[in-house]
């Protein structure tokens, strides 16, 4: 289970808090600083509302970017990577509200 977390933003702070209170184990991953694991982009790809557009660098219209043209933004912009983002079993979840990952991993 590998948990993208950006310790700055508040609801990535939050669902970090949950994940440990609830007694989940987990690998953290900071992506600002490592990136996005290989094994992550096709899923991560797939995911609802894993862009977070505000944060995307020049004239890119993410609304008509298919999976791949997803997977290469990611990679090349990680911070316009929405987050809190928890991967589990080839699946993933948008931590907004942070407690949708405890419904996410109580679903699993």
């Amino acid at each position: 289970m590998r948990f993208y977390h950006n310790p700055r933003c508040s609801k990535s702070r939050q669902a970090f808090a949950l994940l440990n209170e609830a007694g989940f184990a987990f690998e953290e991953y900071r992506y600002l600083s490592e990136g996005i694991h290989p094994d992550d982009f096709e899923i991560l790809s797939t995911t609802s509302g894993i862009i977070r557009s505000k944060d995307v660098v020049g004239d890119i219209d993410v609304k008509n970017l298919d999976r791949i043209g997803i997977q290469n933004l990611i990679n090349e912009q990680p911070k316009c990577l929405e987050r809190p983002v928890l991967v589990l079993n080839g699946q993933a979840v948008v931590g907004r509200p942070p407690e949708r990952i405890l419904e996410f991993l109580q679903s699993q």
